[in-house]
């Protein structure tokens, strides 16, 4: 069946807006359906930046505190009804009606038929070099594979090798073009399809960029590692997070410092990524929870520097107590939830962990321990099993990533191995909510609007 209406119509207008960016007739320096005109395009950054909010809300690194004043902020707007709905693992996050827009869904399949636009139109492109060309589409790749795994990961089963042919996947828009079927292809099937983006991309990228919005190599690299940590396979993670560091290796030193580097220049960053849009209202602040703070414990960098009491945010949430996420607060900027140089390192530590070398596995979880704490704080990370050093290793991923999307991936990928298995529990309204191991809440509904529109595309259980 060829669908009527893409994803959704967005996709149309967006479709129209870049086929008249480069096909109207210009005056001045810019000439139709020249090269030049997909730099452009390319450099346009916020429409390839999109990526999940809903997966934070979902973690364990949040905890609403039932009855207070932020609950009912969240309760009592429809703009608002996502958060609350996500936080309590609901079947349905976005039904149809007002504000019920999953802004993260557009947001990535935008980005996609973006990056299909540059790769299908870029060769017939006048004015450019074989090699400018190739540069191009192969940041438009990067950018599509990114956009994928971000979807893989919030709206598709966590991945299995013994079922990933079987296993729904998301729907695969490879060609600009309002007519295609958009039957959800095998999870299998999109991840060969991401793998196959990025190494094609690889040859054609430049080592390093001057700002980390655009991809380069190291971005490539980065996104193999992670991709393949969530194939759990482990060993093909180690050698792409080994080239990744390979092309950058530099951390932040948060012992040293209380100042950070915009995000599109930290030099942390592989390649910049952040959550869609409704995360900076005062509402969506993140509350964390209990077990990441006593996780953090006080004398971390990252909870000095990235935690704040209520009262740096709104007076009347001190009724709940507790510490929220600060970093989007920092330079006024969305924080960053693309692939990063601390990711890769442990990426490393576990695929050590999980292949008996207990040393390797706690040298790079303490490389960067070293740098989130004060000299006088800091402790090294022991462990004298296997077993003990992958929990060293998961915990320092918690440390290091709360509130920045790679937690609720965590938890998915993790439920099924008996050493991280855990039911959940929360409580609103009154009413206790959980989520077992077995549970399809691990997997978010695709938008109901989208299915309406388009009823071949199968939604999740």
């Amino acid at each position: 069946m060829k669908s009527k209406y893409f994803l959704f119509v967005m996709l149309a207008a967006a479709a129209s807006s870049c086929r008249k960016y480069v096909d109207i007739k210009t005056q001045g320096s810019l000439v139709p359906k020249e090269t030049s005109n997909y730099r452009y395009l390319l450099n346009y950054t916020y429409a390839y930046e999109q990526g999940p909010k809903l997966d934070d809300i979902a973690s364990d690194d949040v905890q609403l505190v039932d009855g207070s004043n932020q609950v009912k902020a969240l309760s009592g707007s429809d703009y608002y009804g996502w958060f609350p709905k996500a936080y309590l693992w609901n079947p349905v996050v976005y039904p149809i009606g007002n504000y019920q827009t999953d802004d993260a869904w557009n947001g990535m399949y935008n980005t996609i038929l973006y990056c299909n636009t540059v790769i299908e139109e870029v060769p017939a492109s006048t004015g450019g070099t074989a090699a400018d060309k190739a540069e191009l589409i192969a940041e438009a790749k990067v950018h599509r594979a990114d956009a994928y795994l971000m979807l893989m990961n919030t709206y598709a089963k966590p991945y299995n090798t013994s079922t990933a042919g079987t296993d729904l996947g998301v729907p695969l828009v490879l060609v600009e073009t309002t007519q295609q079927s958009l039957v959800r292809p095998s999870s299998q099937s999109v991840y060969t399809q991401i793998i196959a983006d990025l190494n094609q991309a690889l040859p054609n990228l430049l080592p390093q960029q001057s700002f980390n919005t655009i991809p380069s190599k190291a971005s490539a690299y980065g996104e193999l590692a992670r991709c393949y940590l969530y194939m759990n396979d482990y060993a093909n993670a180690n050698k792409y997070a080994d080239s990744a560091l390979l092309t950058r290796s530099t951390l932040n030193d948060y012992s040293a410092s209380s100042a950070f580097p915009l995000r599109k220049s930290d030099p942390e960053i592989l390649l910049s990524k952040v959550a869609s849009s409704g995360v900076g209202y005062q509402p969506t602040i993140m509350r964390l929870s209990d077990d990441l703070l006593n996780l953090l414990g006080t004398k971390d960098q990252r909870y000095v520097l990235f935690t704040k009491d209520a009262a740096t945010f709104a007076a009347s949430y001190t009724d709940a107590g507790g510490r929220f996420f600060s970093r989007d607060r920092i330079n006024s900027e969305a924080r960053n939830i693309g692939p990063n140089v601390p990711e890769m390192m442990l990426i490393k530590a576990e695929y050590y962990a999980r292949t008996n070398d207990v040393g390797n596995a706690l040298l790079w979880v303490n490389k960067l321990r070293q740098k989130r704490f004060k000299p006088a704080d800091y402790t090294a990370a022991t462990a004298s099993t296997s077993a003990d050093a992958l929990k060293v290793v998961i915990d320092e991923r918690h440390r290091e990533f709360f509130c920045r999307m790679l937690r609720w991936w965590d938890m998915r990928r993790l439920k099924s191995e008996p050493a991280f298995q855990k039911t959940y529990t929360r409580v609103l309204g009154g009413v206790t909510y959980t989520l077992d191991p077995n549970s399809n809440r691990y997997v978010f509904q695709i938008p109901p609007y989208q299915v309406q529109l388009n009823p071949e595309m199968q939604q999740n259980p």
